[in-house]
């Protein structure tokens, strides 16, 4: 599934379809309608503290009321939180009661449910500019983020604030902000007391970290002892090399070591940074780190492996943005993270280069509003949500380049307000585990920026993670070191950074106080570097995810069907060929008319034939016969090809009917993903003439100029990787070669938009969606981009749990993930949907159960506002509604939300350029 998808999964459910008249109610009367939460007592306002439960605030500003606070002092989700906190809620009749519709509190109107009946029939997913949107803020943030995760996936901390506000807002959650901050309605009515952060509470022991064994442990990872290798790999991994250069810099100065590695990047700088040829524009963020070696190790960037490192730096400054390798005015070209942008500034600082203006000035536009900086190069006006360790690094930078102290001392003020009472930093915001490179990069900045006492309380910490043999693992806790880790750990054992690290003539030394070690055995990666997808299949067909060997629920008590999810694991099972019975079950209950728990069939989903069609959801549907050899024009009793010829639109439609957002479209198809799928499917049926309307829409909908595409249809001028790599899939297959530049350029636009570690950025952050939709698409040229999908392959693989399921990104929840891991299964291996092939010949038919509507039983285990902020209302005080009763509503998966996303992301596979073969692969 792609990453709209995810990010529809917010019960807001984000986006997609739209509005309905009065007629759609009775419509909505003959089929099993899904009725609101019952009420239950909240918890009192004043249970919740910083540190106790967690604080719901939902606006009812657009209907004539004020915000309403609830509390719950045990929060198991953040739908839990929003239903125990007082409030009643109301699903859709087509995406179930994860998607949330309605909102409604006793404190406001009686407990009327908003958007009323007259507004909002809730049949379907409503549109983007009228739905519940979902913000989050954890202690000490303040300022609001989108969230990445649906209610019913999210895990509240304490001192955590949620927020619920009706309107309008974008894939990005760049608009439609409350408009309240968190500390207007957080627990205690502001932000925990700074006086209880390890900075200026008790005295925190000062630890010592064992510099000489960290650099004695470094050199025992360099391969012929001058580059560092991927294990199973002879290739030099070159990032990694430059920051042993940097560790061996810090523990020792200069030495044979050190410059034996500096000159093997030096021999290697042409196939580092200038991969595209030495005439070409190099990858910014490997000419910064050459740059800096040779500005540490007093070399000369300006011939650095007979290139000039800053000069190329500075002539390839982006003009404008967003554009080809730029995502705004100032970038570095290429740059995808911030602290790219912030090492090229500094390689031109330390080489005696003032910095571009406008490379300085975007810099600063990547610091957030609590002072903490995104890791990711995000346009203007995007969601900002930062992290300790890049904003470590930038504060130091802006610092350097001076002129900046009141965003340099913002930062300061956010890192010691991220500071755990461990001394440790998070690797995100809300979590409260220690993280070694946060913190080490967090040390150096506080160090060097005057707050000692954080500083040491940081190093403390990081002294106990230190392992026996002298690295650092990334994670607290971590029982295998890492040169990711370790050198910015030494670096900060140093009492160094980046910008004052330089090298010197070696001097005697005392004799080390560690013994040299081995470093510990490790095992071999999974074949290919890429995830173990035996592993994953097992994960989506085990009993506990895949309900009764046939599909997957969305959660709750009845048993409910997610029919787009279960569409997308059987493409990933379809695509690995590794449990082709539990494929057979998926798809016999599908095709032959089996009912969930609430009696519903697939097509209750896909609503075709009726005047709620939806083109995504039969071009999925359509699409999944087609790979299993079964028959589009019959399945589950429903002629689909013909259902999606009639769903195309001849016009786009006049309000209060939104059902066509123009010419070309399909029926209810509001996204990307879903025009997508219902071309694959027209073409895949020999139908390419009856598409020629859809295939041209969806054309249409590219940007000229970058060559990707928007998320949502009707477009609102996002870039999303994602859909950009689902379009590029369904063109590809259209005979002839019309589209062949449009695709050509999208897949360019993908490779553009890689992250360092091989990951891509989506909704949800750095994202398993987007990498395996990456992969996808870039599999369209497999020849020219095979680098990139290793790379992303091997992301994929680092994001995969001992359960052989998938987190949703690198950065937030941790936890494998249904949707997620569909789509980074079926992804892994490249296959176009276009042309995927799974016979189930010789598979043996597993028996439907009987149908029956009984429900799988799921066991769960004061009204003055804050002073100085908006008209606040306590739910469950004097004035507060009533009581809910919960519904085990914890188990629900608002993944199953959105429709449109539902249809829009989804683990298949994708096409090969005409190019591979059309059977999938036992991978």
């Amino acid at each position: 599934m792609g990453t709209a998808q995810q990010h529809d999964r917010r019960t807001a459910g984000k986006r997609l379809l739209s509005l309905f008249s009065a007629a759609a109610v009775t419509f909505a009367a003959s089929v099993a309608f899904v009725t609101g939460a019952a009420p239950a007592a909240a918890d009192p306002v004043e249970q919740c503290t910083p540190t106790v439960g967690a604080i719901v605030a939902v606006d009812f500003g657009p209907f004539g009321g004020g915000v309403v606070r609830g509390c719950d002092t045990t929060p198991t989700t953040g739908y839990e939180l929003l239903r125990d906190g007082g409030f009643t809620t109301e699903g859709t009749q087509h995406d179930g009661p994860g998607f949330i519709c309605r909102i409604g509190n006793g404190a406001f109107n009686s407990g009327t449910r908003y958007p009323t009946p007259a507004k909002e029939a809730c049949v379907l997913t409503p549109q983007a500019d009228a739905y519940w949107s979902y913000w989050i803020a954890s202690p000490g943030q303040a300022s609001w983020s989108y969230s990445p995760l649906g209610a019913m996936d999210r895990k509240p901390k304490a001192g955590d604030v949620d927020a619920w506000v009706f309107g309008a807002t974008d894939v990005g959650g760049t608009n439609g902000r409350p408009t309240f901050t968190p500390d207007d309605v957080r627990a205690g009515g502001g932000a925990p007391d700074p006086s209880e952060t390890p900075t200026d509470g008790p005295g925190v022991p000062v630890g010592k970290i064992d510099v000489p064994a960290a650099g004695r442990w470094v050199t025992q990872q360099l391969h012929d002892g001058s580059h560092v290798v991927d294990e199973g790999s002879d290739t030099p991994n070159y990032f990694l090399t430059t920051e042993a250069a940097y560790a061996l810099a810090a523990a020792g100065g200069r030495s044979p070591v050190l410059d034996k590695v500096v000159a093997r990047l030096a021999a290697g700088t042409g196939e580092y940074a200038y991969a595209a040829g030495p005439k070409e524009a190099p990858d910014a963020n490997a000419a910064a780190r050459l740059a800096l070696v040779a500005a540490i190790t007093e070399g000369d960037a300006r011939d650095f492996g007979g290139h000039d490192l800053l000069g190329d730096l500075e002539k390839n400054v982006c003009a404008s943005g967003p554009a080809p390798r730029c995502t705004a005015k100032g970038d570095f070209a290429g740059v995808s993270y911030g602290d790219g942008q912030a090492l090229a500034v500094l390689a031109l600082l330390r080489g005696g280069v003032v910095p571009p203006a406008d490379t300085v000035t975007r810099l600063t536009q990547l610091v957030c509003e609590d002072g903490s900086v995104t890791s990711i190069l995000i346009g203007p006006g995007e969601n900002c949500d930062g992290d300790p360790m890049t904003t470590g690094l930038v504060a130091l930078v802006l610092d350097e380049v001076g002129g900046h102290d009141t965003t340099v001392a913002k930062s300061v003020a956010y890192l010691k307000k991220a500071q755990l009472r461990s001394g440790a930093f998070p690797a995100y915001n809300g979590s409260t585990t220690g993280s070694v490179p946060n913190t080490a990069y967090a040390a150096q900045a506080l160090r060097a920026l005057g707050q000692v006492r954080a500083a040491d309380a940081a190093i403390w910490w990081l002294s106990r993670e230190q392992l026996a043999e002298g690295g650092f693992g990334s994670d607290e806790g971590a029982e295998e070191g890492g040169l990711y880790a370790t050198a910015p750990a030494v670096l900060a054992g140093s009492n160094t950074s980046l910008v004052t690290l330089t090298t010197k003539v070696p001097e005697p030394t005392e004799p080390p106080t560690t013994p040299p070690t081995t470093p510990p055995a490790t095992t071999p990666p999974p074949s290919g570097d890429g995830p173990d997808l035996k592993k994953g299949v097992a994960y989506l067909t085990s009993p506990a995810n895949l309900h009764q060997g046939r599909y997957y629920t969305a959660g709750g008590p009845t048993g409910r069907a997610d029919f787009g999810l279960t569409l997308d694991g059987a493409f990933a099972l379809a695509a690995t060929g590794h449990d082709n019975d539990a494929l057979r079950g998926i798809v016999d209950f599908l095709d032959r008319g089996g009912k969930d728990g609430e009696a519903r069939t697939v097509h209750d989903w896909t609503n075709v034939g009726s005047a709620h069609a939806m083109g995504g959801s039969m071009g999925k549907a359509a699409l999944l016969a087609q790979v299993v050899e079964r028959d589009p024009r019959d399945f589950g009793g429903k002629d689909l090809i013909a259902g999606l010829a009639d769903a195309v639109c001849t016009a786009k439609s006049s309000a209060p009917d939104r059902s066509c957002a123009d010419k070309g479209a399909y029926t209810y198809a509001v996204s990307v993903f879903g025009q997508s799928l219902g071309v694959i499917a027209q073409v895949r049926a020999g139908e390419t003439k009856a598409a020629e309307a859809p295939i041209g829409y969806l054309a249409g909908l590219q940007h000229t100029s970058s060559g990707a595409w928007p998320s949502l249809v009707p477009p609102t001028g996002d870039a999303d990787v994602d859909s950009t790599a689902m379009a590029a899939m369904a063109l590809d297959l259209v005979p002839g070669d019309a589209h062949a530049a449009a695709v050509d350029k999208a897949l360019a636009w993908i490779a553009s938009k890689q992250l360092k570690d091989g990951g891509f950025p989506g909704a949800a952050g750095n994202s398993v969606n987007s990498a395996a939709l990456a992969v996808q698409g870039l599999s369209l040229d497999a020849e020219k981009y095979g680098k990139q999908i290793a790379k992303a392959r091997k992301f994929l693989a680092s994001q995969q749990n001992a359960d052989g399921g998938f987190n949703v990104a690198k950065e937030g929840q941790r936890g494998s993930d249904l949707r997620a891991s569909t789509q980074a299964v079926g992804g892994s291996t490249g296959i176009s949907f276009g042309v995927l092939t799974r016979s189930l010949d010789g598979t043996t038919p597993n028996p439907l159960p009987p149908s029956s509507t009984t429900p799988v039983i799921v066991t769960p285990g004061d009204s003055a506002g804050s002073a100085g902020g908006p008209s606040v209302v306590n739910a469950g005080g004097p004035n507060g509604g009533g009581s809910l009763a919960s519904t085990g509503g914890q188990a629900l998966g608002l993944a199953g939300a959105a429709a449109a996303l539902v249809l829009a992301g989804w683990g298949a596979v994708v096409a090969a350029r005409h190019r591979r073969t059309a059977t999938g692969g036992d991978l």
